[in-house]
């Protein structure tokens, strides 16, 4: 009898203060009556790009294969992923237009960390009052401000 996969939701965002500027990323993950919090940034960077790093991060921090539910406040993450990647690489890591896509090692890295899990992509409104989302938010800015204070992010 095979194993049934541990059931995840993540909950993701970033934030970036001027953009580019100092971001933070936060994600929350729920699993078996259990939680745990991740956050963590970059001096110089992007608000799409710490995005991005929220969800790598929190995929990454998964022991096993699992079935995730990711819940992210970024439209860009959830059809970059779900709609836009397979077209992006048929292309040559070009856009439609042939321009060429922008975070493609971000979007690479978002690939493979899918790739063992089987991740269902949802979409939450930002700012909104979605609890999980907001928690996340506030743990994106919280690592802004300790790169502000100390000039390091957490670890």
């Amino acid at each position: 009898m095979a194993r049934q996969q541990k059931v995840v939701e993540i909950y993701t965002d970033g934030a970036c203060s001027g953009n580019p500027g100092v971001g933070g990323w936060g994600a929350v993950l729920r699993w078996n009556g259990h939680e745990r919090e991740l956050y963590g940034g970059k001096a110089h960077t992007t608000n799409n790009q710490m995005e991005l790093m929220a969800a790598i991060r929190a995929l990454k921090a998964l022991k096993e294969p699992c079935l995730v539910d990711l819940y992210t406040d970024s439209v860009y993450v959830r059809n970059g992923i779900s709609k836009w990647i397979e077209g992006w690489k048929k292309n040559n890591w070009r856009t439609a237009s042939k321009s060429p896509v922008k975070n493609m090692e971000l979007w690479q890295a978002l690939e493979e960390a899918c790739s063992c899990h089987t991740v269902r992509w949802h979409w939450v409104k930002g700012h909104a009052g979605h609890p999980e989302n907001e928690r996340a938010d506030a743990l994106a800015r919280k690592a802004i401000e300790q790169y502000r204070e100390n000039g390091h992010f957490p670890t």
